[in-house]
């Protein structure tokens, strides 16, 4: 087995078992599928011990997630979302703790990193492209956020120039997002793979220390990764949203 056919079969989607058929779609059951139904799961499991352990004085889970949910309200969301962030503030937490959570699991022996996949940050990219449109004309009105494209004083040739840049611009922030949570989570799996490689590329055991050594180093450089790009995404969605809810800042 060469490096390429490792590659593809650590950080590649497999089919598990087929579901059902929709006309000509094969539906199946699918690696990171499963990684998202169980980070779904743990995440729901573990908040409804945090809820029952929730109180006037909190312990347990009830602790942990309050330091989380806090620090993503008055750090990320109402800065960039002002008076209107509380409203929205449910959507960034279960963007932060999802991603967190299937970030983790590919650092688990035997998981994968759903996070990995172009397609779930596609699809995570898309649900706040469609945040960023929602929140604007819920908090402005149609007719006023699209004015929002067209900025004030514009000569009248630039105005068309102008309003397709700007709606180019709502595509290209959700593409941004997409891309950069992807191969930032793909690339540290692909490093540490590269270093284990070393190992049967010189099929010598005396590399073995550096490269054992060095493929937990970048492991653990993996954790932090999980947390930051987490905070990474969620921050950017809620700039993007606040731009649109607040476009005067």
């Amino acid at each position: 087995m060469d490096f390429v056919e490792i590659l593809q079969h650590h950080l590649l989607d497999h089919r598990i078992v087929h579901l059902f058929t929709v006309g000509s779609a094969s539906i199946d059951l699918t690696t990171h599928v499963l990684m998202m139904w169980i980070s779904g799961l743990i995440l729901l499991t573990v908040l409804m011990i945090a809820r029952a352990q929730s109180g006037p004085v909190s312990h347990g889970w009830a602790n942990l997630f309050e330091v989380f949910i806090i620090y993503v309200r008055d750090e990320i969301v109402r800065p960039n979302l002002g008076d209107a962030g509380d409203r929205y503030l449910p959507y960034f937490l279960t963007l932060f703790f999802f991603i967190l959570i299937c970030n983790l699991l590919g650092l688990v022996p035997f998981g994968a990193t759903a996070t990995g996949n172009i397609a779930v940050t596609a699809a995570m990219a898309i649900t706040t492209f469609l945040m960023i449109n929602f929140s604007g004309i819920k908090e402005l009105g149609f007719g006023h956020y699209v004015q929002t494209f067209i900025p004030h004083g514009l000569p009248f040739w630039l105005v068309p120039l102008m309003f397709v840049i700007e709606v180019l611009g709502l595509f290209t922030k959700s593409f941004a997002l997409c891309i950069r949570l992807f191969a930032n989570m793909i690339a540290g799996h692909i490093v540490i793979l590269a270093f284990l490689c070393l190992i049967f590329i010189f099929k010598t055991v005396l590399v073995a220390p550096i490269s054992i050594a060095a493929a937990v180093g970048l492991g653990l450089l993996e954790i932090f990764v999980a947390f930051l790009q987490a905070y990474v995404f969620t921050l950017l969605t809620a700039v993007f949203v606040g731009g649109a809810v607040n476009p005067q800042h």
